[in-house]
Protein backbone atom coordinates (compact mmCIF):
# COMPACT_ATOMS: atom_id res chain seq x y z
CA UNK A 1 0.00 0.00 0.00
CA UNK A 2 2.70 2.78 0.79
CA UNK A 3 4.43 1.96 -2.60
CA UNK A 4 1.45 2.29 -4.26
CA UNK A 5 0.62 5.83 -2.28
CA UNK A 6 3.98 6.73 -3.10
CA UNK A 7 3.42 5.95 -6.97
CA UNK A 8 0.15 8.24 -6.51
CA UNK A 9 2.01 11.28 -4.83
CA UNK A 10 4.73 11.01 -7.35
CA UNK A 11 2.39 10.46 -10.52
CA UNK A 12 0.38 13.59 -8.85
CA UNK A 13 3.94 15.88 -8.20
CA UNK A 14 4.77 15.14 -11.35
CA UNK A 15 1.42 16.13 -13.45
CA UNK A 16 1.21 19.34 -11.02
CA UNK A 17 4.97 20.51 -11.39
CA UNK A 18 5.57 19.15 -14.81
CA UNK A 19 3.98 21.90 -16.39
CA UNK A 20 4.96 25.00 -14.66
CA UNK A 21 8.57 24.07 -15.22
CA UNK A 22 8.44 24.27 -18.79
CA UNK A 23 6.44 27.38 -18.44
CA UNK A 24 9.18 28.77 -16.64
CA UNK A 25 11.56 27.99 -19.27
CA UNK A 26 9.97 29.35 -23.20
CA UNK A 27 10.85 27.20 -25.97
CA UNK A 28 12.13 28.80 -29.39
CA UNK A 29 11.34 26.87 -32.72
CA UNK A 30 13.24 26.97 -35.38
CA UNK A 31 12.49 25.93 -39.07
CA UNK A 32 15.76 25.18 -40.70
CA UNK A 33 17.30 22.38 -43.19
CA UNK A 34 18.90 18.91 -42.51
CA UNK A 35 22.05 19.23 -42.82
CA UNK A 36 21.70 22.59 -40.37
CA UNK A 37 20.81 20.50 -37.14
CA UNK A 38 22.68 17.02 -38.10
CA UNK A 39 25.55 16.24 -35.45
CA UNK A 40 27.97 17.51 -37.74
CA UNK A 41 26.43 20.79 -38.77
CA UNK A 42 26.08 24.10 -36.68
CA UNK A 43 22.73 23.03 -34.75
CA UNK A 44 24.03 21.13 -31.83
CA UNK A 45 26.61 24.06 -30.96
CA UNK A 46 23.94 26.68 -31.48
CA UNK A 47 21.88 25.27 -29.50
CA UNK A 48 24.34 24.61 -26.29
CA UNK A 49 25.44 28.68 -26.79
CA UNK A 50 22.42 29.99 -27.28
CA UNK A 51 20.44 27.96 -24.34
CA UNK A 52 23.14 29.26 -21.97
CA UNK A 53 22.42 32.84 -22.93
CA UNK A 54 18.57 32.81 -23.14
CA UNK A 55 17.80 30.18 -20.50
CA UNK A 56 15.58 28.84 -22.58
CA UNK A 57 14.98 25.55 -25.00
CA UNK A 58 15.68 25.81 -28.40
CA UNK A 59 13.79 23.57 -30.69
CA UNK A 60 16.03 23.08 -34.44
CA UNK A 61 13.38 21.03 -36.56
CA UNK A 62 14.14 19.53 -40.05
CA UNK A 63 11.31 21.33 -42.15
CA UNK A 64 13.17 21.37 -45.81
CA UNK A 65 15.33 22.46 -48.02
CA UNK A 66 15.48 26.50 -49.02
CA UNK A 67 12.06 26.59 -51.26
CA UNK A 68 10.44 23.55 -49.84
CA UNK A 69 11.09 25.16 -46.13
CA UNK A 70 9.30 28.50 -47.23
CA UNK A 71 6.71 26.20 -48.45
CA UNK A 72 5.83 24.21 -45.54
CA UNK A 73 5.82 27.91 -43.69
CA UNK A 74 3.64 29.39 -46.44
CA UNK A 75 1.75 26.48 -46.03
CA UNK A 76 1.13 26.44 -42.36
CA UNK A 77 0.36 30.43 -42.16
CA UNK A 78 -0.23 31.23 -38.52
CA UNK A 79 -1.16 27.92 -37.44
CA UNK A 80 3.25 27.11 -37.72
CA UNK A 81 5.12 26.08 -34.95
CA UNK A 82 7.94 28.07 -35.84
CA UNK A 83 8.51 31.22 -34.36
CA UNK A 84 11.79 32.02 -36.57
CA UNK A 85 12.65 30.38 -40.25
CA UNK A 86 16.05 29.42 -40.82
CA UNK A 87 17.63 29.06 -44.19
CA UNK A 88 16.07 30.99 -46.53
CA UNK A 89 17.97 32.87 -49.30
CA UNK A 90 18.69 36.14 -51.39
CA UNK A 91 16.83 34.25 -54.11
CA UNK A 92 13.76 33.85 -52.04
CA UNK A 93 13.94 36.77 -50.03
CA UNK A 94 11.23 38.54 -52.41
CA UNK A 95 8.81 35.52 -52.65
CA UNK A 96 9.15 34.96 -48.55
CA UNK A 97 7.63 39.01 -48.14
CA UNK A 98 5.46 38.69 -50.50
CA UNK A 99 3.99 35.78 -48.55
CA UNK A 100 3.07 37.91 -45.41
CA UNK A 101 4.08 35.94 -42.91
CA UNK A 102 7.26 37.19 -41.60
CA UNK A 103 7.60 40.41 -39.27
CA UNK A 104 10.20 43.27 -39.48
CA UNK A 105 13.12 42.47 -36.77
CA UNK A 106 13.45 45.81 -35.36
CA UNK A 107 17.17 45.12 -34.75
CA UNK A 108 20.21 47.45 -35.01
CA UNK A 109 22.58 45.02 -36.39
CA UNK A 110 25.96 45.27 -36.92
CA UNK A 111 27.67 46.02 -39.94
CA UNK A 112 27.84 42.72 -42.36
CA UNK A 113 30.68 41.21 -44.27
CA UNK A 114 28.59 40.53 -47.48
CA UNK A 115 30.19 41.27 -50.52
CA UNK A 116 28.49 43.91 -51.84
CA UNK A 117 26.25 44.45 -48.51
CA UNK A 118 22.92 43.44 -47.73
CA UNK A 119 20.15 45.77 -45.60
CA UNK A 120 16.87 44.37 -45.24
CA UNK A 121 14.32 45.22 -42.25
CA UNK A 122 13.04 41.51 -41.75
CA UNK A 123 16.30 39.13 -43.05
CA UNK A 124 19.02 38.77 -41.31
CA UNK A 125 21.91 37.08 -43.03
CA UNK A 126 24.14 34.50 -40.98
CA UNK A 127 26.61 33.12 -44.04
CA UNK A 128 27.51 33.54 -47.78
CA UNK A 129 29.05 31.54 -50.27
CA UNK A 130 29.48 30.63 -53.93
CA UNK A 131 27.95 27.71 -55.68
CA UNK A 132 30.53 25.49 -57.36
CA UNK A 133 30.93 21.65 -59.04
CA UNK A 134 33.07 20.05 -56.48
CA UNK A 135 35.01 16.84 -57.82
CA UNK A 136 37.62 14.97 -56.45
CA UNK A 137 41.16 15.10 -57.81
CA UNK A 138 41.75 11.28 -57.61
CA UNK A 139 39.30 10.52 -60.04
CA UNK A 140 38.97 13.83 -62.29
CA UNK A 141 42.48 14.65 -63.17
CA UNK A 142 41.13 17.89 -65.85
CA UNK A 143 38.19 19.63 -64.37
CA UNK A 144 35.96 21.81 -66.40
CA UNK A 145 37.14 25.51 -65.78
CA UNK A 146 34.31 26.92 -67.18
CA UNK A 147 30.29 26.22 -68.54
CA UNK A 148 31.82 26.16 -72.37
CA UNK A 149 34.25 23.00 -70.58
CA UNK A 150 31.68 20.91 -69.04
CA UNK A 151 29.26 21.36 -71.75
CA UNK A 152 31.88 19.78 -74.44
CA UNK A 153 33.10 17.52 -72.01
CA UNK A 154 33.59 13.55 -72.40
CA UNK A 155 30.44 11.97 -71.75
CA UNK A 156 31.55 10.39 -68.92
CA UNK A 157 31.97 13.73 -67.01
CA UNK A 158 28.70 13.28 -64.95
CA UNK A 159 27.13 15.93 -62.49
CA UNK A 160 24.50 15.64 -59.42
CA UNK A 161 22.20 18.67 -59.03
CA UNK A 162 19.50 19.87 -57.05
CA UNK A 163 15.79 20.76 -57.88
CA UNK A 164 15.58 24.34 -57.88
CA UNK A 165 11.72 23.54 -56.80
CA UNK A 166 13.19 22.47 -53.28
CA UNK A 167 16.72 23.29 -52.77
CA UNK A 168 18.32 26.98 -52.71
CA UNK A 169 21.80 25.37 -54.35
CA UNK A 170 19.11 23.81 -57.38
CA UNK A 171 17.75 27.25 -57.40
CA UNK A 172 20.89 29.10 -57.36
CA UNK A 173 22.16 26.66 -60.25
CA UNK A 174 18.96 27.47 -62.46
CA UNK A 175 20.09 31.70 -61.93
CA UNK A 176 23.94 30.56 -62.63
CA UNK A 177 23.12 29.80 -65.82
CA UNK A 178 20.75 32.34 -66.66
CA UNK A 179 23.08 34.95 -65.64
CA UNK A 180 25.12 33.62 -67.69
CA UNK A 181 23.49 32.64 -70.84
CA UNK A 182 20.55 34.60 -70.82
CA UNK A 183 17.65 33.97 -73.54
CA UNK A 184 20.30 30.45 -74.66
CA UNK A 185 19.95 29.24 -70.98
CA UNK A 186 17.09 26.65 -72.15
CA UNK A 187 19.57 25.52 -74.85
CA UNK A 188 22.14 25.29 -72.60
CA UNK A 189 20.21 23.04 -70.16
CA UNK A 190 19.33 20.86 -73.06
CA UNK A 191 22.88 19.86 -73.58
CA UNK A 192 23.82 19.90 -70.22
CA UNK A 193 20.57 16.77 -69.19
CA UNK A 194 22.70 13.67 -70.22
CA UNK A 195 25.22 14.56 -67.94
CA UNK A 196 22.98 14.68 -65.15
CA UNK A 197 22.99 11.64 -63.12
CA UNK A 198 20.07 12.74 -61.03
CA UNK A 199 17.98 15.93 -59.42
CA UNK A 200 18.04 15.37 -55.66
CA UNK A 201 14.94 17.28 -53.45
CA UNK A 202 17.99 18.80 -51.37
CA UNK A 203 22.07 19.62 -51.25
CA UNK A 204 22.97 16.41 -48.76
CA UNK A 205 21.52 13.67 -51.00
CA UNK A 206 23.53 15.14 -54.15
CA UNK A 207 26.38 15.28 -52.26
CA UNK A 208 26.49 12.32 -50.50
CA UNK A 209 25.26 10.72 -53.91
CA UNK A 210 28.97 12.47 -55.30
CA UNK A 211 31.07 11.28 -52.50
CA UNK A 212 29.79 7.71 -53.26
CA UNK A 213 30.75 7.96 -56.30
CA UNK A 214 27.71 8.18 -58.57
CA UNK A 215 28.38 11.37 -60.58
CA UNK A 216 31.74 12.77 -61.20
CA UNK A 217 30.53 16.18 -59.75
CA UNK A 218 28.45 18.10 -57.56
CA UNK A 219 26.65 20.75 -57.38
CA UNK A 220 28.03 22.54 -53.90
CA UNK A 221 29.91 25.54 -52.45
CA UNK A 222 33.80 26.55 -53.71
CA UNK A 223 34.24 26.28 -49.43
CA UNK A 224 33.02 22.20 -49.38
CA UNK A 225 37.05 21.08 -50.06
CA UNK A 226 37.32 22.88 -46.74
CA UNK A 227 35.34 20.31 -45.08
CA UNK A 228 37.38 17.35 -46.43
CA UNK A 229 40.68 19.10 -45.14
CA UNK A 230 39.49 20.12 -41.92
CA UNK A 231 37.51 17.06 -40.48
CA UNK A 232 38.57 14.74 -42.80
CA UNK A 233 42.54 15.69 -43.55
CA UNK A 234 41.63 14.78 -47.05
CA UNK A 235 42.51 17.58 -49.44
CA UNK A 236 41.09 15.44 -52.58
CA UNK A 237 37.84 17.82 -53.21
CA UNK A 238 38.44 20.51 -55.19
CA UNK A 239 36.11 23.34 -56.52
CA UNK A 240 35.79 23.74 -60.47
CA UNK A 241 36.17 27.42 -60.78
CA UNK A 242 34.70 28.78 -63.70
CA UNK A 243 35.72 31.32 -65.87
CA UNK A 244 32.45 32.86 -66.62
CA UNK A 245 32.21 33.66 -62.56
CA UNK A 246 30.34 31.98 -59.64
CA UNK A 247 26.54 32.19 -58.73
CA UNK A 248 26.56 33.96 -55.01
CA UNK A 249 24.13 32.74 -52.21
CA UNK A 250 23.44 34.93 -48.99
CA UNK A 251 21.32 32.64 -46.53
CA UNK A 252 18.96 34.49 -44.03
CA UNK A 253 16.72 34.59 -41.10
CA UNK A 254 13.40 35.98 -40.70
CA UNK A 255 10.88 35.90 -37.42
CA UNK A 256 7.59 34.79 -38.68
CA UNK A 257 4.68 37.20 -37.58
CA UNK A 258 2.93 34.75 -35.89
CA UNK A 259 5.51 33.55 -33.51
CA UNK A 260 4.35 33.58 -29.74
CA UNK A 261 7.87 34.28 -28.73
CA UNK A 262 8.37 37.47 -30.96
CA UNK A 263 11.04 39.02 -28.24
CA UNK A 264 13.14 35.45 -28.07
CA UNK A 265 13.01 35.56 -31.84
CA UNK A 266 14.85 39.00 -31.89
CA UNK A 267 17.12 37.84 -29.22
CA UNK A 268 18.06 34.62 -31.61
CA UNK A 269 18.69 36.87 -34.99
CA UNK A 270 20.82 39.23 -32.99
CA UNK A 271 23.02 36.40 -31.42
CA UNK A 272 23.20 34.84 -34.87
CA UNK A 273 25.49 38.14 -35.57
CA UNK A 274 27.80 37.99 -33.02
CA UNK A 275 31.26 36.23 -32.71
CA UNK A 276 29.99 33.13 -30.88
CA UNK A 277 27.93 32.17 -33.84
CA UNK A 278 30.12 33.37 -36.23
CA UNK A 279 32.66 31.35 -35.69
CA UNK A 280 30.92 28.33 -35.47
CA UNK A 281 29.77 28.84 -39.13
CA UNK A 282 33.00 28.23 -41.23
CA UNK A 283 33.81 24.71 -39.51
CA UNK A 284 30.25 23.58 -39.43
CA UNK A 285 27.89 24.96 -42.66
CA UNK A 286 31.21 25.44 -43.92
CA UNK A 287 30.60 29.12 -45.78
CA UNK A 288 31.50 32.30 -44.84
CA UNK A 289 30.29 34.34 -42.19
CA UNK A 290 28.07 37.13 -42.80
CA UNK A 291 29.66 39.32 -39.89
CA UNK A 292 33.32 39.89 -39.14
CA UNK A 293 34.87 37.09 -36.56
CA UNK A 294 37.98 36.80 -36.45
CA UNK A 295 40.15 34.50 -38.93
CA UNK A 296 39.06 31.95 -40.97
CA UNK A 297 40.50 28.52 -40.42
CA UNK A 298 43.72 27.99 -42.56
CA UNK A 299 41.97 25.68 -45.01
CA UNK A 300 40.44 28.81 -46.22
CA UNK A 301 43.10 30.52 -47.65
CA UNK A 302 43.49 27.71 -49.99
CA UNK A 303 40.12 27.74 -51.22
CA UNK A 304 38.57 28.56 -54.57
CA UNK A 305 38.06 32.44 -55.60
CA UNK A 306 35.48 33.75 -58.29
CA UNK A 307 37.02 36.44 -60.06
CA UNK A 308 33.74 37.62 -60.78
CA UNK A 309 30.39 37.41 -58.18
CA UNK A 310 27.34 36.78 -59.93
CA UNK A 311 23.94 37.69 -58.32
CA UNK A 312 20.26 39.28 -59.23
CA UNK A 313 19.11 41.90 -57.54
CA UNK A 314 16.75 40.04 -54.72
CA UNK A 315 13.40 41.96 -56.36
CA UNK A 316 14.40 40.70 -59.43
CA UNK A 317 14.42 37.52 -59.27
CA UNK A 318 10.96 35.50 -58.53
CA UNK A 319 10.42 36.56 -62.27
CA UNK A 320 13.50 35.84 -63.96
CA UNK A 321 12.92 32.26 -61.66
CA UNK A 322 9.41 31.73 -63.22
CA UNK A 323 11.30 31.93 -67.16
CA UNK A 324 14.20 29.75 -66.17
CA UNK A 325 11.96 27.61 -64.58
CA UNK A 326 10.02 26.60 -67.43
CA UNK A 327 13.26 26.50 -69.54
CA UNK A 328 14.84 24.05 -67.39
CA UNK A 329 11.69 22.29 -66.82
CA UNK A 330 11.16 22.13 -70.36
CA UNK A 331 14.46 21.21 -71.42
CA UNK A 332 15.21 18.04 -68.79
CA UNK A 333 11.97 16.79 -69.95
CA UNK A 334 12.62 15.85 -73.50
Amino acid sequence: MKHLIAAAVLATTTALTGPVVAQDKPTLTVYTYESFVSEWGPGPKVKEAFEAQCDCTLDLVAAGDGAALLGRVRLEGARSKADVVLGLDANLVAKAREADIFAPHGLDLPENAVPGGWEDDIFVPYDWGYFAFVYDTKRTENPPTSFADLLDAPEDVTIVIQDPRTSTPGLGLLLWVKHVYGEEAGAVWEKLSPRIVTVTKGWWEAYSAFLEGEATMALSYTTSPAYHVIAEEDDTKRAAAFSEGHYMQVEVAGKLAASDEPELADEFLSFMTGEEFQTIIPVTNWMYPAYPAGDLPAAFGDLATPETSLIFAPEDTPDIREAALAEWLDALSK
